[in-house]
């Protein structure tokens, strides 16, 4: 059988909005954030532009759907992790499952961009974070420690980190910064010390300038050992004015 009859003999797979949103994401992964088209998610999919928009408004109807999907893989890895009864070792089982997600991620380096862009919550996201409170609860945690708890890992419960500086092209930020620390360097002495020092240059384990493996777990170990005392010692979170 030739290629078109046999293409013509097989039934062409129906479009759905979870087919476009899962070739949304396989593009950004193989080609970057910025090939994910409306063109080129039709072109991939092998639809007319104008198909897509029974399924998707737009593009960034489009943007909200791949960061629920990505959510929804960070429940499933999550929910998998093999992780201590919270009510026996919550920080552990806590820490497990934010690094679970944190491989997620890993897979899909361009959705943290996303994430932050987004005006609307993912319900998928919602409901991990719904997760990790209950997490907290069955760990001992009152709902005000649970609150303050949540402020303080932010993104890193999802599994990576808030840039302190503006993202952008790595190379592109690397050379900004070496410029802008050299004009600067009288008045920055200690920013131009520790650069001189320090490197983030693991671009396998990196989702941001200082979002590397260490530094990610250097945080969250400290926020979690944080959280740990304010649970043993009665729940209650020192506020001062």
């Amino acid at each position: 059988m030739t290629t078109d009859a046999k293409a013509r003999a097989e039934p062409r797979q129906p479009l759905t909005r979870e087919r476009v949103l899962r070739t949304a994401v396989r593009i950004a992964d193989r080609d970057g954030l910025e090939a994910l088209t409306m063109r080129n998610l039709a072109q991939e999919l092998g639809v007319e532009a104008m198909s897509l928009y029974h399924h998707v408004a737009n593009k960034e109807a489009v943007l909200d759907g791949v960061v629920d999907v990505v959510g929804t893989e960070i429940e499933a890895a999550a929910s998998a992790v093999d992780a201590p009864a919270p009510a026996d070792a919550w920080k552990t089982a806590m820490r497990r499952r934010i690094l679970a997600a944190r491989e997620v991620l890993l897979r899909h380096p361009w959705v943290p961009e996303v994430m932050d862009t987004r005006t609307t919550a993912s319900p998928s996201v919602l409901r991990y974070y719904d997760g990790v409170l209950g997490l907290m609860r069955a760990g001992g945690f009152s709902y005000e420690l649970a609150h303050h708890a949540l402020h303080a890992l932010g993104s890193r419960a999802l599994g990576y980190t808030r840039e302190l500086f503006e993202g952008g092209d790595a190379d592109e930020r690397d050379e900004a910064a070496a410029a802008a620390l050299e004009e600067l360097a009288g008045q920055l002495p200690h920013l131009v010390e520790m650069m001189t020092h320090i490197s983030h240059s693991d671009p396998d384990s990196t989702l941001g300038w200082c979002d590397d493996q260490v530094e990610f777990e250097f945080a969250l170990d400290l926020i979690l050992d944080g959280l740990d005392r304010l649970r043993e010692g009665g729940g209650q979170a020192s506020m001062t004015t």
